[in-house]
């Protein structure tokens, strides 16, 4: 008798658990993570976060965005990872493989972050599919060089250094070009473009937000881009350092729209900043969330100042190669009790 009632009350006491998260995670899989979306505007809309960078620890900070987006806001979100495949690790160094894909084919959302993967042509067609159908794309940071493929690669025009910037210059209006400060030595101190302060994704936003990422050389932006906040290169570490000499604003949140192969424009927002320091920020964590609003159609839903406190203790190793934390599996991202 004790046994059959230990049967009933397990999975009763997984669902309260799973009521009071407001989401749990639904598939903590071997290869990438789900969280159920809780009560909130973004109920029914699905949210795919694509991560795989070296350098800015976007396998910590993409699921800490995807557990906010989730819980406090509603939408099923997906995170999915650079897998070792002999052990099943998170290995951000390991650049042509990141299973599960395939959930884009019915994402309403792909959130991009990734540096110089070389994809097998099997994972890039999901990718490819995605933004060929002219649903909406929200860029961070090394997003501008999502790619790199030899030229003899039948993928080679989607690399970073094509010849119209590939897809990062055809997608998102930028390629890489280079980091405009100093890239150990200075950050951002981002503006919001007073004309666009009304901008459903400034909505609660700070008018100037600072994070430690040093600014990229990004103009002249391609294509049909709008600035919506520019970064100032500041001297230093810390929020007051002064200005660069020198130096210009550069856009560091843009949005445009891309017309892929099914002739449907999507819209698109990318930012430069993604250090994993800067969504400490609360005001790039609200911009972010306020985005997957806007891209989803949801933009009159957007709260007067949307939630972004964290759901779990938000600590990311620091930047830098080969400094993620090693011997992490997705499972170990899931959205607990």
């Amino acid at each position: 008798m004790r046994a059959a009632l230990l049967s009933r009350t397990v999975p009763v006491v997984a669902l309260l658990l799973s009521l009071i998260s407001g989401a749990g995670a639904i598939r903590a899989g071997e290869v990438w993570v789900e969280y159920s979306g809780g009560q909130g505007p973004g109920q029914g809309r699905h949210i795919v976060f694509v991560t795989g960078d070296e350098e800015y620890r976007s396998e910590e900070s993409m699921p800490m965005l995807a557990k906010i987006a989730a819980a406090r806001h509603g939408f099923k979100c997906t995170v999915l990872f650079a897998i070792n495949p002999k052990d099943g690790t998170i290995d951000p160094i390991v650049t042509n493989n990141i299973p599960g894909l395939a959930a884009l084919d019915s994402a309403d959302l792909m959130v991009l972050f990734t540096r110089f993967r070389d994809l097998p042509p099997e994972q890039m067609k999901h990718v490819l599919d995605y933004v060929n159908s002219g649903r909406p794309i929200i860029a961070l940071r090394t997003a501008t060089h999502p790619f790199r493929y030899p030229a003899d690669s039948p993928l080679a025009q989607w690399s970073f250094d094509a010849a119209d910037g590939g897809f990062g210059g055809r997608v998102l209006g930028q390629t890489w070009i280079n980091h405009y400060g100093n890239h150990m030595g200075t950050s951002t101190r981002a503006k919001v473009v007073p004309q666009k302060a009304g901008h459903p994704v400034l909505r609660g936003v700070s008018p100037v937000f600072w994070g430690p990422s040093d600014v990229y050389g990004v103009l002249p932006l391609r294509g049909d881009c709008t600035p919506l906040v520019m970064g100032e290169v500041a001297v230093g570490k810390t929020p007051d350092g002064p200005p660069q000499e020198g130096k210009i604003l550069q856009p560091v949140v843009w949005i445009k729209t891309y017309t892929g192969a099914q002739g449907k424009p999507s819209r698109v927002l990318t930012t430069t900043m993604g250090h994993c320091d800067d969504l400490k920020s609360e005001d790039l964590r609200r911009l972010l969330i306020n985005a997957c609003y806007w891209a989803t159609g949801l933009a009159d839903k957007i709260p007067p100042k949307a939630n972004v406190e964290y759901l779990s203790p938000y600590e990311p190793n620091a930047m830098g190669f080969g400094g993620f934390k090693k011997g992490l599996k997705p499972a170990d991202h899931a959205m607990g009790d």
